[in-house]
Formats: C-alpha cells, sequence, structure tokens
C-alpha cells in the first residue's frame, strides 16, 4: 500500500463562480485559476499522485494548456483515477480538509462527497471531507482564499 498527500490553495476574487468538491457554493467571491479552482479536489489529484510518485496535477494538466482553461476538476480527477488504475492500483480511503473562514461550507459537505463517490470510485464510507475556520489567522483568516489538504491511502489491484 502507498500513502499520498496533497495540498492546494487559491486567491478568493470577485466575479468567479467559488467550486468546492464539483458544488458550486453561492457566493460573491470564487477562486481565482485556470481551470475552475477547485482546491479540494486539486488537493485529492495531488494526493493520488503523490502516492505513486506520479508528481502533481500541473505536470499532468498545465495551465499553459488552453484545453484545461475553465475546466471542471472533477473531470481532471477522473483522468487521475484512470492513471492510477492504469499502474495497477486503486484507492482505498480518502481524508481531506478545507481550510475556509468564509463562506460557511458545513452546509456542502455531504454533497461534496457524493459528487467524489462516482469519480473516486469509493463508498461514501470511505471519503471523509471536513472544514475549518483559520481562526482569523495569516491571508487565510482574513479570507483572501481557500485551501486544502488531503491524504489518501491506494492499494494494488488487479487490472
Amino acid at each position: 500500500m502507498r500513502i499520498g498527500i496533497g495540498y492546494d490553495v487559491h486567491r478568493l476574487v470577485r466575479g468567479r463562480p467559488l467550486v468546492l468538491g464539483g458544488v458550486v457554493i453561492p457566493s460573491e467571491w470564487g477562486l481565482q485559476g485556470h481551470s475552475d479552482a477547485d482546491v479540494l479536489v486539486h488537493a485529492i489529484g495531488d494526493a493520488l499522485l503523490g502516492a505513486l510518485a506520479l508528481g502533481d496535477l500541473g505536470e499532468h494538466f498545465p495551465d499553459t494548456n488552453p484545453c484545461y482553461q475553465g475546466i471542471s476538476s472533477l473531470t481532471l480527477l477522473e483522468e487521475v483515477v484512470g492513471m492510477v488504475r492504469e499502474r495497477g492500483y486503486k484507492l482505498s480511503n480518502l481524508d481531506s480538509v478545507l481550510i475556509a473562514q468564509q463562506p460557511r461550507l458545513a452546509a456542502h459537505l455531504l454533497h461534496m462527497r457524493r459528487n467524489l463517490v462516482d469519480v473516486l470510485r469509493l463508498d461514501l464510507g470511505s471519503i471523509s471531507v471536513k472544514v475549518k475556520t483559520a481562526e482569523q489567522l495569516g491571508s487565510l483568516g482574513r479570507a483572501e482564499g481557500i485551501a486544502a489538504y488531503a491524504v489518501c491511502l491506494v492499494t494494488p489491484h488487479p487490472l
């Protein structure tokens, strides 16, 4: 078995949709980025890639490639899951945490987890998504951005 950790952070800006875990969150502020800037999904993708020493999302889906402009991060995550499976592994479980001072996200966590079920090919009980504030400390505490961490366990799986 192999373990991976992922991290991502994006700045909040006016006029973009706020997408987290594939859920569009009602907000005047969204995350700045080349794709939909879904920090949760990006952290999960990096954790999966890291578990197999495959680099990070930026190596596989560079922001210099116009075909990724505005793309759903769930679409990119599906490709990452395919890379994991091609190498004879499968995701066994996922633990993740969003760090966001605002908006309040607790009411959206189950929807995020449900969005991840099909993409990750896991049952709901194997996917954890939590949310914490930054207790008004630093740039995240001033609500200048949102960050996410993810840890995953992948295990051998016959092709």
